[in-house]
């Protein structure tokens, strides 16, 4: 029977490489590493290259937007073209020129300022009150009709136009625009008169739109943030998106799929987490590879990038300075996390049908 054997079992062991699985072992992925002109970068992270390699520039695949950090405003709001004005004149004149007979009071509602910045009242005709808080254009509307009306006295309200609120467009509870009641009303404050961020939203993203220009950063970075928390002015628009950034889980892991960013940092041991883990029985955990594609200006030949644009990223998960790096190098979006197989299963492949060919054969032998 072993004369049998042989040439069965050279078989096997010559055909382990061509036997069918689930993903690379990281000796196929690297193998032309070595080669004089190799198309792509190889980095082991550990503890001597892990602060070199955060310093690389970033190459998140996804839109960059800048943001507008928070400046003090007054503390109330300035009156601004196509608000409206609702006075209220008190006049304890006998024969007054605006009331009635047994009247102390007149509403004259429904001025709306013109683009100009002006706003015309009965008897004093067009002032100027753009730019004006409220209190100060009442006192500029009551000197001029002191001039009529000595004992005249005016209330004023505000009822603020387009360019005098904001817009919380989509992302929350409740969406609307809103006037904004002064001028330190920020981000959160009109996020939270919104109703806060839907339930259903990705680590949600902020999205401000003033002057033509968008702006962005995520929820997270406001409310940790508070010097981020951008005061509003009128005509803002405000979006709360999901946050679009990926990276490809591949290989022996628990997920072989695209994995959304579920808070704005994501390290190595965090994609662990969020594929599921490394798969029993299958996976290398001295073979985690992260691949990365960079633009070409962030190549570098001095060490302050990297040395190609296409870079791979070996991770060991069986050591403590593997684990710990790896809990500190960022997955960037459009990353691929590949977990390679281990190169034992083959050979626990070929043992099996080995196994069960003996078997076979011990029937034939009976």
């Amino acid at each position: 029977m072993l004369t049998l054997m042989r040439p069965l079992l050279c078989v096997l062991l010559l055909g382990a490489c061509a036997l069918p699985r689930g993903a690379a072992i990281e000796s196929e992925v690297l193998a032309s590493a070595d080669a004089t002109n190799r198309d792509f970068a190889v980095y082991s992270v550990t503890r001597n290259n892990l602060s070199a390699i955060a310093n690389w520039p970033a190459t998140d695949n996804v839109r960059q937007f800048g943001w507008l950090s928070r400046t003090s405003g007054p503390a109330d709001i300035r009156i601004q073209p196509f608000d409206t004005l609702n006075l209220v004149v008190w006049d304890s004149e006998e024969n007054s020129l605006i009331t009635s007979p047994g009247q102390k009071l007149v509403d004259v509602g429904n001025l709306r300022v013109t683009e100009s910045g002006q706003v015309f009242v009965p008897y004093l005709g067009y002032v100027s009150v753009s730019g004006k808080t409220p209190d100060g254009a009442r006192q500029q509307i009551e000197r001029e009709m002191l001039a009529i009306i000595p004992s005249a006295q005016v209330q004023l309200n505000v009822v603020p136009g387009s360019r005098g609120s904001v817009s919380l467009v989509g992302g929350v509870n409740q969406p609307g625009a809103i006037p904004l009641p002064d001028g330190r009303f920020t981000v959160l404050n009109l996020i939270s008169q919104g109703g806060g961020p839907k339930d259903s939203l990705r680590n949600p993203q902020v999205r401000l739109i003033r002057g033509g220009t968008t702006y962005g950063a995520s929820l997270e970075t406001l409310v940790e943030n508070p010097s981020q928390d951008t005061v509003l002015l009128g005509g803002d628009k405000v979006a709360l998106v999901d946050d679009e950034r990926y990276f490809r889980a591949l290989g022996a892991s628990g997920l072989e799929e695209i994995i959304y960013f579920s808070e704005d940092r994501v390290t190595t041991l965090d994609a662990m987490s969020l594929i599921g883990g490394l798969e029993a029985n299958r996976a290398n955990p001295q073979g985690v590879l992260v691949l990365r594609e960079y633009p070409g200006s962030a190549v570098r030949s001095d060490g302050s990038g990297p040395g190609n644009t296409r870079t791979v990223f070996t991770l060991d998960l069986t050591s403590a300075d593997g684990l710990f790096s790896a809990g500190r190098f960022p997955v960037y979006s459009g990353d691929t996390v590949l977990v390679t197989e281990s190169p034992v299963n083959a050979a626990r492949t070929v043992f099996g049908l080995l196994g069960t060919v003996v078997g076979i054969t011990d029937q034939f032998a009976q």
